[in-house]
């Protein structure tokens, strides 16, 4: 088969989903390829599921301005479209008198991104909400919330595909070429397809960067390596000991191994931190003792007994142990120079919180 295409997005995550409805919104002929065997099932299904406020980014960063946009335009899109999500509230905790001057640097930028709802906690206060956990002082956030990550996604593709969008599962893109034109891709599976694209948005996630050197014609300073960071978590049995989500001060690569509830009010623990060369969904179960140690700095009570294996995730980052924070990129042709196409790299947490608004950032781009 080779058919033209107005718009190709790779990738069915929750990212590549939300372009796709936004393009498909915005009157463009739109077909989705993913190339495993459902939608969403790396990263967009494998976090924490936690609606981000905006606390961490670097003020002025691409992560800082889509996470506070797609924050309320996703509490906003839940309401309307019915998605399963509740606005629960962390408090992000200091466990050690040397640990209250990290908080007062998460509180300032906090405020430099427009959050301006975060209360102050003094250990007793903190301990009055949450009596078992253990604490020198906190901040509260307000607007910090939990969803249902299969939810949205599905209520994405329902958007999509009410305005004429199609997604193709087991659709992986083996490569492609930029003629300045149109982008020509070559596409696997069972019905292998050559496919020419007006437009082309690369989502891929874990992918993006391999799938951006596979095509011909982007210069290879435009292609980031990839690495990648490993998550454990830990399931609860029982009832869960907090209300609120609970978060240690950040720490190199994440946010610190935290307590996290779903919408059942089961909770989590997690993610840890594993530098790993390649992608590996296996549970590493040796690093529990680790892991266990982590929770109880906040959460001393805890019955490790009661700590199960559940699942592993990895983060796309752009550079590796040490680097401090990478934002996102997001690059069409101002940047790269080829006609058409749009690149998202790097898209980790808050990705899932910006997905809306990194959509009508690519919007905007196409536009131009």
């Amino acid at each position: 088969m080779n058919e033209a295409v107005d718009c190709v997005i790779i990738g069915a995550g929750v990212v590549g989903l939300a372009c796709g409805a936004a393009l498909a919104a915005a009157g463009r002929e739109v077909l989705v390829l993913e190339k495993e065997n459902g939608i969403g099932t790396e990263t967009s299904s494998r976090n924490s599921e936690v609606i981000h406020a905006g606390i961490y980014y670097r003020p002025g960063s691409l992560k800082a301005r889509l996470c506070r946009e797609g924050r309320d335009r996703l509490y906003d899109y839940c309401s309307v479209r019915g998605v399963p999500h509740r606005r629960i509230g962390k408090m992000i905790v200091a466990t050690s008198e040397d640990q209250i001057g990290k908080l007062e640097a998460l509180y300032a930028n906090a405020r430099a991104n427009g959050v301006t709802d975060l209360a102050w906690l003094s250990r007793s206060d903190a301990c009055s909400l949450e009596p078992a956990l253990a604490c020198t002082g906190a901040l509260c956030s307000p607007s910090t919330g939990i969803i249902d990550s299969r939810s949205l996604m599905l209520a994405l593709e329902g958007d999509l595909t009410s305005r004429g969008g199609v997604v193709v599962l087991n659709a992986p893109v083996l490569s492609g070429s930029a003629d300045g034109e149109e982008i020509r891709l070559a596409v696997g599976g069972d019905e292998p397809a050559e496919l020419r694209a007006r437009t082309l948005i690369n989502c891929a996630g874990l992918h993006a960067p391999a799938l951006a050197a596979s095509i011909a014609g982007l210069a290879r300073e435009h292609v980031p390596a990839a690495f990648y960071a490993k998550g454990h978590y830990y399931r609860m049995l029982g009832k869960a000991p907090f209300s609120h989500l609970i978060y240690p001060v950040p720490q190199d690569g994440g946010l610190g191994v935290h307590l996290t509830l779903d919408l059942g009010a089961q909770a989590r623990f997690g993610p840890d931190v594993q530098w790993i060369p390649g992608i590996d969904y296996a549970f590493d179960d040796h690093r529990r003792e680790e892991f266990i140690a982590a929770i109880r700095d906040y959460y001393p009570s805890l019955d490790d007994d009661r700590i199960q294996p559940d699942y592993t995730g990895i983060r796309p980052k752009l550079a590796g142990a040490g680097s401090g924070e990478q934002d996102f990129r997001i690059e069409g042709e101002a940047v790269h120079g080829v006609r058409g196409l749009v690149n998202l790299f790097g898209i980790e947490s808050p990705g899932l919180t910006a997905s809306l608004a990194i959509a009508d950032y690519v919007v905007r781009l196409v536009r131009r």
